[in-house]
């Protein structure tokens, strides 16, 4: 008899995990101004329309790095600080070989996937500590990490660097 306790018990207990496990990676929806729309053919965490959707908060709570560094965009030394890119598209559920990053004027470049997974590039969202608006490059500035890498420093890298980002869409 105790068996049989033991074994419903564990059988109940698996399926309450069962149960909750797709939820576990569930992204949620934003409940403040959407900064960002990750846009893929087979988005596994869509929290909006089949798109993932994020607001300053969402993207800011995921892991992130900060760096002070110079880039041809700024006088001086600044720090940037933001989530990591990776772990964006890893909370967006994207998986592809490209990227195609868009700002809010439509202005895109195409971004191979390993400058996410390989090389610790950010989505900016503070410079100096300070939200970047629009008029500062902001909402999203994506920036390679210039000052723990100078190799990246480097035209290649810099016409990647989009500013004012709005979208990024994830292909084959």
């Amino acid at each position: 008899m105790k068996i049989h306790h033991a074994i419903l018990a564990a059988a109940a207990t698996l399926g309450a995990i069962a149960a909750s496990a797709p939820y576990a990676y569930a992204l949620e929806k934003p409940t403040g101004e959407v900064v960002l729309t990750v846009k893929a053919a087979n988005l596994k965490h869509a929290n909006v329309d089949g798109n993932a959707q994020f607001d300053l908060a969402m993207l800011e709570a995921l892991a992130g790095r900060r760096g002070k560094m110079e880039t041809p965009w700024t006088s001086g030394k600044v720090e940037f600080s933001g989530p990591l890119l990776r772990a964006v598209l890893d909370a967006a559920g994207a998986q592809g070989s490209k990227l195609r990053v868009i700002a809010l004027n439509d202005y895109s470049a195409e971004v191979p996937m390993e400058d996410a997974s390989k090389i610790d590039t950010m989505l900016a969202t503070r410079m100096d500590g300070k939200q970047m608006s629009v008029r500062d490059k902001g909402p999203l500035f994506l920036i390679y990490p210039f000052d723990s890498t100078p190799s990246l420093f480097n035209e290649k890298y810099f016409s990647r660097s989009v500013w004012q980002i709005s979208k990024i869409e994830v292909s084959e």
